[in-house]
Protein backbone atom coordinates (compact mmCIF):
# COMPACT_ATOMS: atom_id res chain seq x y z
CA UNK A 1 0.00 0.00 0.00
CA UNK A 2 1.37 3.71 -0.34
CA UNK A 3 0.45 5.80 2.29
CA UNK A 4 1.06 9.59 1.49
CA UNK A 5 1.99 10.98 5.58
CA UNK A 6 0.41 8.63 8.15
CA UNK A 7 1.96 5.65 9.36
CA UNK A 8 -0.46 4.32 11.77
CA UNK A 9 -4.56 4.77 13.12
CA UNK A 10 -5.39 3.86 16.29
CA UNK A 11 -8.44 3.63 18.50
CA UNK A 12 -7.78 5.27 22.04
CA UNK A 13 -11.13 4.77 23.60
CA UNK A 14 -15.32 4.72 22.76
CA UNK A 15 -16.70 5.75 26.56
CA UNK A 16 -20.27 6.02 27.54
CA UNK A 17 -21.80 8.13 29.89
CA UNK A 18 -25.30 8.17 30.46
CA UNK A 19 -26.71 9.76 26.84
CA UNK A 20 -23.44 10.75 25.47
CA UNK A 21 -20.81 8.61 23.53
CA UNK A 22 -17.75 9.57 21.93
CA UNK A 23 -14.39 7.81 20.47
CA UNK A 24 -11.57 8.95 20.66
CA UNK A 25 -9.03 8.15 18.03
CA UNK A 26 -5.54 9.05 17.05
CA UNK A 27 -3.98 9.50 13.58
CA UNK A 28 0.35 9.31 14.35
CA UNK A 29 0.37 12.29 16.69
CA UNK A 30 -2.88 13.74 15.82
CA UNK A 31 -6.25 13.21 18.50
CA UNK A 32 -9.72 13.47 17.59
CA UNK A 33 -12.84 12.76 19.41
CA UNK A 34 -16.04 12.41 18.22
CA UNK A 35 -19.58 12.83 20.26
CA UNK A 36 -22.85 11.44 20.43
CA UNK A 37 -25.76 12.91 22.65
CA UNK A 38 -29.41 11.70 22.83
CA UNK A 39 -31.42 14.52 22.62
CA UNK A 40 -34.21 12.77 24.16
CA UNK A 41 -31.60 11.90 27.14
CA UNK A 42 -31.91 8.21 26.48
CA UNK A 43 -29.31 6.43 28.66
CA UNK A 44 -27.28 4.62 26.13
CA UNK A 45 -25.10 2.43 28.53
CA UNK A 46 -27.11 -0.61 27.78
CA UNK A 47 -26.10 0.06 24.18
CA UNK A 48 -22.31 0.13 24.89
CA UNK A 49 -21.40 -3.55 23.18
CA UNK A 50 -23.06 -1.35 20.06
CA UNK A 51 -21.72 1.97 20.71
CA UNK A 52 -18.93 0.53 20.85
CA UNK A 53 -19.26 -0.77 17.15
CA UNK A 54 -20.39 2.55 15.95
CA UNK A 55 -16.84 4.46 17.68
CA UNK A 56 -14.83 1.25 14.77
CA UNK A 57 -16.50 3.21 11.88
CA UNK A 58 -16.77 6.26 12.84
CA UNK A 59 -13.24 6.36 13.56
CA UNK A 60 -12.65 6.02 9.91
CA UNK A 61 -14.00 10.35 9.22
CA UNK A 62 -10.40 10.58 11.04
CA UNK A 63 -8.78 7.97 9.51
CA UNK A 64 -9.21 9.03 5.97
CA UNK A 65 -7.22 12.06 6.85
CA UNK A 66 -3.85 10.10 6.72
CA UNK A 67 -4.89 6.29 5.02
CA UNK A 68 -2.44 4.78 7.62
CA UNK A 69 -1.52 1.38 6.71
CA UNK A 70 -2.00 -0.09 10.56
CA UNK A 71 -5.29 0.33 12.18
CA UNK A 72 -4.37 -0.58 15.74
CA UNK A 73 -8.46 -1.20 17.40
CA UNK A 74 -6.08 -1.04 20.64
CA UNK A 75 -8.52 -2.85 23.90
CA UNK A 76 -11.71 -1.81 21.91
CA UNK A 77 -13.71 -5.28 21.26
CA UNK A 78 -13.91 -6.39 17.84
CA UNK A 79 -15.01 -9.79 17.14
CA UNK A 80 -14.84 -12.08 14.44
CA UNK A 81 -18.06 -10.12 12.97
CA UNK A 82 -17.03 -7.03 13.77
CA UNK A 83 -13.42 -7.68 12.14
CA UNK A 84 -14.87 -9.02 9.03
CA UNK A 85 -17.09 -5.33 9.18
CA UNK A 86 -14.21 -3.22 9.71
CA UNK A 87 -12.21 -4.84 7.19
CA UNK A 88 -14.70 -4.27 4.49
CA UNK A 89 -15.86 -0.51 6.08
CA UNK A 90 -11.74 -0.01 4.97
CA UNK A 91 -11.30 -1.77 1.63
CA UNK A 92 -15.19 -1.33 0.28
CA UNK A 93 -16.75 1.59 2.51
CA UNK A 94 -13.52 3.81 1.37
CA UNK A 95 -13.28 2.57 -2.00
CA UNK A 96 -14.37 5.49 -3.70
CA UNK A 97 -11.99 7.62 -1.38
CA UNK A 98 -9.21 5.30 -2.24
CA UNK A 99 -9.80 5.77 -5.66
CA UNK A 100 -9.87 9.30 -6.16
CA UNK A 101 -7.17 10.19 -4.27
CA UNK A 102 -5.15 7.03 -6.31
CA UNK A 103 -4.39 5.02 -2.69
CA UNK A 104 -4.61 1.37 -2.54
CA UNK A 105 -6.22 0.43 1.12
CA UNK A 106 -5.98 -3.51 -0.09
CA UNK A 107 -2.73 -3.83 1.86
CA UNK A 108 -4.19 -1.92 5.35
CA UNK A 109 -3.27 -4.26 8.42
CA UNK A 110 -6.11 -4.69 11.19
CA UNK A 111 -4.23 -5.14 14.48
CA UNK A 112 -5.72 -5.27 18.01
CA UNK A 113 -9.32 -5.96 19.53
CA UNK A 114 -10.49 -8.18 22.60
CA UNK A 115 -13.34 -10.30 22.51
CA UNK A 116 -17.02 -8.47 22.78
CA UNK A 117 -19.43 -9.39 25.68
CA UNK A 118 -22.86 -9.00 24.58
CA UNK A 119 -25.61 -7.38 25.52
CA UNK A 120 -28.77 -9.16 27.04
CA UNK A 121 -31.19 -6.32 26.94
CA UNK A 122 -34.83 -7.24 26.52
CA UNK A 123 -35.87 -6.36 23.02
CA UNK A 124 -39.52 -5.61 21.88
CA UNK A 125 -39.95 -6.96 17.76
CA UNK A 126 -42.68 -5.00 17.25
CA UNK A 127 -41.33 -1.86 18.27
CA UNK A 128 -39.30 -0.33 15.51
CA UNK A 129 -36.92 2.62 14.60
CA UNK A 130 -36.38 3.48 10.93
CA UNK A 131 -33.53 5.49 10.06
CA UNK A 132 -34.91 9.17 8.14
CA UNK A 133 -32.85 10.99 5.63
CA UNK A 134 -35.77 13.22 3.94
CA UNK A 135 -35.21 11.36 0.28
CA UNK A 136 -38.21 9.33 -1.32
CA UNK A 137 -36.50 6.09 -0.53
CA UNK A 138 -37.02 6.46 3.42
CA UNK A 139 -40.63 7.82 3.13
CA UNK A 140 -41.55 5.16 0.42
CA UNK A 141 -40.49 2.63 3.65
CA UNK A 142 -42.50 4.25 6.32
CA UNK A 143 -45.99 4.59 3.51
CA UNK A 144 -45.44 0.57 3.62
CA UNK A 145 -44.60 -0.67 6.74
CA UNK A 146 -47.36 -2.28 8.92
CA UNK A 147 -50.03 -0.27 11.08
CA UNK A 148 -49.26 -2.70 13.73
CA UNK A 149 -45.58 -1.39 14.63
CA UNK A 150 -44.59 1.05 16.97
CA UNK A 151 -42.45 3.21 15.11
CA UNK A 152 -40.17 5.85 15.43
CA UNK A 153 -38.25 7.73 13.36
CA UNK A 154 -34.33 7.87 13.95
CA UNK A 155 -32.40 10.79 13.01
CA UNK A 156 -28.46 12.12 13.37
CA UNK A 157 -28.45 15.94 13.21
CA UNK A 158 -25.07 17.98 13.23
CA UNK A 159 -24.23 20.15 15.92
CA UNK A 160 -24.47 23.24 13.35
CA UNK A 161 -28.00 22.71 13.36
CA UNK A 162 -31.03 20.19 12.23
CA UNK A 163 -31.70 20.15 8.30
CA UNK A 164 -34.69 22.07 7.60
CA UNK A 165 -36.26 19.66 4.50
CA UNK A 166 -35.89 16.30 7.31
CA UNK A 167 -37.50 17.65 9.40
CA UNK A 168 -40.29 19.05 6.79
CA UNK A 169 -40.96 15.39 5.69
CA UNK A 170 -40.64 14.01 8.98
CA UNK A 171 -43.14 16.44 10.41
CA UNK A 172 -45.29 15.84 7.54
CA UNK A 173 -46.04 12.11 8.71
CA UNK A 174 -46.74 12.89 12.53
CA UNK A 175 -43.97 10.25 13.19
CA UNK A 176 -42.30 10.49 16.80
CA UNK A 177 -38.73 10.98 16.50
CA UNK A 178 -35.06 9.21 18.14
CA UNK A 179 -32.73 12.06 17.37
CA UNK A 180 -28.75 12.10 18.46
CA UNK A 181 -26.91 15.07 17.47
CA UNK A 182 -23.29 14.44 16.50
CA UNK A 183 -20.39 16.24 16.97
CA UNK A 184 -17.48 16.26 14.51
CA UNK A 185 -13.96 17.07 16.07
CA UNK A 186 -13.58 20.26 14.95
CA UNK A 187 -9.94 19.86 13.48
CA UNK A 188 -11.35 17.65 10.88
CA UNK A 189 -13.88 20.15 9.41
CA UNK A 190 -10.07 22.40 8.87
CA UNK A 191 -7.83 20.39 7.25
CA UNK A 192 -4.46 20.64 6.38
CA UNK A 193 -3.29 20.61 3.14
CA UNK A 194 -1.42 17.55 3.05
CA UNK A 195 -4.52 15.49 4.16
CA UNK A 196 -6.63 13.62 1.70
CA UNK A 197 -10.71 13.81 2.14
CA UNK A 198 -13.22 12.23 0.85
CA UNK A 199 -16.30 9.75 1.21
CA UNK A 200 -16.81 7.80 4.01
CA UNK A 201 -19.47 4.96 5.15
CA UNK A 202 -21.53 7.41 6.82
CA UNK A 203 -24.77 5.09 6.16
CA UNK A 204 -23.03 2.13 8.34
CA UNK A 205 -22.05 4.36 11.02
CA UNK A 206 -25.90 5.61 11.01
CA UNK A 207 -27.37 1.90 10.58
CA UNK A 208 -25.01 1.14 14.04
CA UNK A 209 -25.95 4.14 16.09
CA UNK A 210 -29.65 3.96 15.21
CA UNK A 211 -29.43 -0.18 16.42
CA UNK A 212 -27.34 1.31 19.46
CA UNK A 213 -30.44 4.01 20.17
CA UNK A 214 -32.63 0.65 19.33
CA UNK A 215 -31.23 -1.22 21.85
CA UNK A 216 -31.19 1.05 25.00
CA UNK A 217 -34.56 2.05 23.45
CA UNK A 218 -35.75 -1.98 24.10
CA UNK A 219 -36.67 -1.90 20.05
CA UNK A 220 -36.23 -5.15 18.13
CA UNK A 221 -35.78 -3.83 14.92
CA UNK A 222 -34.04 -1.30 12.88
CA UNK A 223 -35.51 -0.68 9.43
CA UNK A 224 -33.24 0.46 6.60
CA UNK A 225 -34.49 2.03 2.90
CA UNK A 226 -31.89 0.93 0.99
CA UNK A 227 -33.07 -0.08 -2.67
CA UNK A 228 -32.02 -3.34 -5.15
CA UNK A 229 -29.46 -1.00 -7.49
CA UNK A 230 -27.81 0.26 -4.27
CA UNK A 231 -25.43 -2.86 -5.00
CA UNK A 232 -24.18 -2.18 -8.03
CA UNK A 233 -20.82 -0.19 -8.10
CA UNK A 234 -20.27 3.22 -10.11
CA UNK A 235 -17.33 1.58 -11.71
CA UNK A 236 -14.98 -1.94 -11.72
CA UNK A 237 -11.04 -0.95 -11.44
CA UNK A 238 -8.90 -4.46 -11.35
CA UNK A 239 -11.83 -6.51 -11.17
CA UNK A 240 -13.29 -4.32 -8.32
CA UNK A 241 -16.38 -2.44 -7.75
CA UNK A 242 -16.26 1.06 -6.38
CA UNK A 243 -19.37 1.63 -4.83
CA UNK A 244 -20.76 5.51 -3.33
CA UNK A 245 -23.53 3.35 -2.09
CA UNK A 246 -21.55 0.21 -0.26
CA UNK A 247 -23.07 1.45 3.28
CA UNK A 248 -26.31 0.28 1.85
CA UNK A 249 -25.58 -2.73 -0.68
CA UNK A 250 -27.09 -5.86 0.42
CA UNK A 251 -23.56 -7.26 1.25
CA UNK A 252 -23.26 -4.00 3.31
CA UNK A 253 -26.62 -5.17 4.81
CA UNK A 254 -25.24 -8.64 6.17
CA UNK A 255 -22.14 -7.86 7.40
CA UNK A 256 -23.94 -4.63 9.51
CA UNK A 257 -26.79 -7.80 10.73
CA UNK A 258 -24.06 -10.29 11.41
CA UNK A 259 -21.72 -7.56 13.79
CA UNK A 260 -24.70 -6.20 15.45
CA UNK A 261 -26.23 -9.96 16.10
CA UNK A 262 -22.50 -10.51 17.71
CA UNK A 263 -23.25 -8.17 20.00
CA UNK A 264 -26.72 -8.56 21.26
CA UNK A 265 -28.29 -11.59 22.84
CA UNK A 266 -31.56 -11.22 22.23
CA UNK A 267 -32.70 -10.69 18.49
CA UNK A 268 -32.00 -7.22 17.11
CA UNK A 269 -33.24 -7.46 13.06
CA UNK A 270 -31.59 -5.07 11.09
CA UNK A 271 -32.67 -5.18 7.22
CA UNK A 272 -33.64 -3.25 4.38
CA UNK A 273 -37.57 -2.76 3.36
CA UNK A 274 -36.54 -1.75 -0.25
CA UNK A 275 -33.78 -4.49 -0.94
CA UNK A 276 -35.87 -5.97 -3.78
CA UNK A 277 -37.22 -2.85 -5.06
CA UNK A 278 -36.38 -0.63 -7.95
CA UNK A 279 -35.76 2.93 -7.87
CA UNK A 280 -38.80 3.28 -10.42
CA UNK A 281 -40.99 1.55 -7.92
CA UNK A 282 -39.92 3.96 -4.84
CA UNK A 283 -40.83 7.09 -7.40
CA UNK A 284 -44.16 5.25 -8.55
CA UNK A 285 -45.06 4.92 -4.87
CA UNK A 286 -44.34 8.76 -3.59
CA UNK A 287 -46.14 10.29 -6.77
CA UNK A 288 -49.17 8.57 -5.43
CA UNK A 289 -49.37 11.17 -2.39
CA UNK A 290 -48.94 14.34 -3.43
CA UNK A 291 -48.73 15.85 -0.13
CA UNK A 292 -45.39 13.78 0.41
CA UNK A 293 -44.27 14.22 -2.96
CA UNK A 294 -43.64 18.37 -2.07
CA UNK A 295 -41.82 17.91 1.16
CA UNK A 296 -39.53 15.07 0.15
CA UNK A 297 -36.11 16.21 -0.69
CA UNK A 298 -32.98 14.44 -1.91
CA UNK A 299 -30.79 16.69 -2.85
CA UNK A 300 -27.75 16.42 -1.36
CA UNK A 301 -27.45 20.17 -1.09
CA UNK A 302 -29.98 20.15 1.65
CA UNK A 303 -28.00 18.42 3.61
CA UNK A 304 -24.66 19.62 4.20
CA UNK A 305 -22.40 20.39 7.43
CA UNK A 306 -22.35 24.17 6.92
CA UNK A 307 -25.26 25.74 7.36
CA UNK A 308 -25.11 29.18 5.09
CA UNK A 309 -24.31 26.67 1.27
CA UNK A 310 -27.67 24.14 2.54
CA UNK A 311 -30.00 24.57 -0.02
CA UNK A 312 -33.30 25.12 0.81
CA UNK A 313 -35.22 24.19 -2.25
CA UNK A 314 -34.00 21.03 -4.76
CA UNK A 315 -30.88 22.73 -6.49
CA UNK A 316 -32.06 21.57 -10.18
CA UNK A 317 -28.22 21.37 -11.11
CA UNK A 318 -26.77 18.50 -9.24
CA UNK A 319 -26.49 15.00 -10.58
CA UNK A 320 -29.19 13.80 -7.34
CA UNK A 321 -31.56 16.33 -8.25
CA UNK A 322 -31.48 15.11 -11.93
CA UNK A 323 -31.96 11.83 -11.63
CA UNK A 324 -34.72 11.64 -9.18
CA UNK A 325 -36.00 14.04 -11.71
CA UNK A 326 -35.89 11.43 -14.21
CA UNK A 327 -37.40 8.62 -11.61
CA UNK A 328 -40.48 10.83 -11.32
CA UNK A 329 -41.06 12.00 -14.35
CA UNK A 330 -42.88 8.99 -16.15
CA UNK A 331 -45.20 9.06 -13.19
CA UNK A 332 -45.56 13.10 -12.23
CA UNK A 333 -47.39 15.73 -14.86
CA UNK A 334 -44.74 17.87 -16.55
CA UNK A 335 -45.88 20.98 -14.91
CA UNK A 336 -46.36 19.54 -11.50
CA UNK A 337 -42.68 18.24 -11.82
CA UNK A 338 -41.23 21.62 -12.46
CA UNK A 339 -42.88 23.24 -9.38
CA UNK A 340 -41.60 20.85 -7.00
CA UNK A 341 -38.35 21.09 -8.28
CA UNK A 342 -39.12 25.44 -7.92
CA UNK A 343 -39.15 26.20 -11.40
CA UNK A 344 -36.15 23.97 -12.48
CA UNK A 345 -36.13 21.04 -14.96
CA UNK A 346 -32.95 19.10 -14.50
CA UNK A 347 -33.98 16.73 -17.77
CA UNK A 348 -33.77 19.45 -20.26
CA UNK A 349 -31.12 21.40 -17.96
CA UNK A 350 -28.24 21.79 -21.08
CA UNK A 351 -25.38 22.02 -18.59
CA UNK A 352 -26.46 18.82 -17.06
CA UNK A 353 -26.75 16.62 -20.62
CA UNK A 354 -23.40 14.59 -20.33
CA UNK A 355 -24.49 13.93 -16.55
CA UNK A 356 -27.64 12.30 -18.20
CA UNK A 357 -25.94 10.51 -20.71
CA UNK A 358 -23.81 9.29 -18.12
CA UNK A 359 -26.39 7.70 -15.96
CA UNK A 360 -27.34 6.24 -19.16
CA UNK A 361 -24.33 4.42 -19.85
CA UNK A 362 -23.81 6.31 -23.08
CA UNK A 363 -20.12 7.90 -21.53
CA UNK A 364 -17.34 5.83 -20.00
CA UNK A 365 -16.40 5.91 -17.03
CA UNK A 366 -17.88 5.82 -13.55
CA UNK A 367 -21.61 7.06 -13.05
CA UNK A 368 -22.37 9.78 -10.95
CA UNK A 369 -20.53 9.42 -7.24
CA UNK A 370 -23.83 9.98 -5.59
CA UNK A 371 -26.86 7.59 -4.50
CA UNK A 372 -28.17 6.76 -7.80
CA UNK A 373 -29.84 4.06 -9.63
CA UNK A 374 -28.24 1.84 -12.36
CA UNK A 375 -28.18 2.23 -15.98
CA UNK A 376 -31.29 -0.04 -16.61
CA UNK A 377 -33.16 1.54 -14.49
CA UNK A 378 -32.73 4.86 -15.86
CA UNK A 379 -32.79 3.67 -19.43
CA UNK A 380 -36.61 2.08 -18.97
CA UNK A 381 -37.36 5.31 -16.76
CA UNK A 382 -36.08 7.77 -19.80
CA UNK A 383 -38.39 4.97 -22.32
CA UNK A 384 -40.86 6.10 -20.51
CA UNK A 385 -40.79 9.43 -20.33
CA UNK A 386 -40.54 10.40 -24.09
CA UNK A 387 -43.94 8.09 -24.98
CA UNK A 388 -45.67 10.18 -21.91
CA UNK A 389 -47.74 13.37 -24.15
CA UNK A 390 -46.05 16.04 -21.72
CA UNK A 391 -42.74 15.55 -23.40
CA UNK A 392 -43.82 15.52 -26.57
CA UNK A 393 -41.35 18.18 -27.35
CA UNK A 394 -37.99 17.18 -25.65
CA UNK A 395 -37.28 15.93 -28.80
CA UNK A 396 -33.38 15.97 -27.22
CA UNK A 397 -34.68 13.56 -24.76
CA UNK A 398 -36.16 11.13 -27.48
CA UNK A 399 -32.55 10.91 -29.23
CA UNK A 400 -30.72 10.34 -26.25
CA UNK A 401 -33.89 7.58 -25.65
CA UNK A 402 -32.70 5.85 -29.36
CA UNK A 403 -29.25 5.94 -28.47
CA UNK A 404 -30.02 4.16 -24.89
CA UNK A 405 -32.83 1.83 -25.73
CA UNK A 406 -34.09 0.34 -22.26
CA UNK A 407 -33.47 -3.20 -21.82
CA UNK A 408 -36.21 -3.79 -19.72
CA UNK A 409 -39.54 -2.04 -19.77
CA UNK A 410 -40.61 0.19 -16.36
CA UNK A 411 -43.33 -1.98 -15.53
CA UNK A 412 -41.08 -4.96 -15.36
CA UNK A 413 -39.44 -2.92 -12.44
CA UNK A 414 -42.77 -2.79 -10.14
CA UNK A 415 -42.23 -6.68 -9.93
CA UNK A 416 -39.31 -7.32 -7.14
CA UNK A 417 -35.82 -7.36 -8.07
CA UNK A 418 -34.48 -10.27 -6.16
CA UNK A 419 -34.60 -11.57 -2.41
CA UNK A 420 -34.82 -9.55 0.56
CA UNK A 421 -34.46 -9.94 4.80
CA UNK A 422 -37.63 -8.52 5.57
CA UNK A 423 -39.67 -9.58 8.39
CA UNK A 424 -43.25 -10.63 7.40
CA UNK A 425 -44.62 -9.00 10.59
CA UNK A 426 -43.35 -5.61 8.91
CA UNK A 427 -45.12 -5.51 5.66
CA UNK A 428 -48.81 -3.99 5.79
Amino acid sequence: MSSPWASRFSYLDVSVDGPRASVTVQLDDLTFTETLVSDEGLNLEPARPLVELWGLLAGLSYYKAGAAPIIDVGDIPLGDAGRALLEAAVRDGLGEYAYRNGIDLSGVEIIGGRDVEASAAPLDSQRVLVPFGGGIDSVATWHHLSPQLEMSFFVVSPASGRFAALENAMAETGTPVRRLTRTLDPQITTPQPHWLNGHVPVTAMITVAAAAVALADGRGSVILSNEHSASVPNIVVNGRGVNHQWSKSAEAEVLLANAISERVVAPLTVASFLRAKSEPWVARDIASDPSLLRVVRSCNRAFRQDVESRAVTWCGECDKCLFVNLMLAPFVERSELRQIFDGTEPLTHAPLRSSLETLLGLIDGPKPFECVGDVTECRAALAAVVTHPDWSDASDLADLAQRAPATVGIDELMNDQGDDRVPATWRR
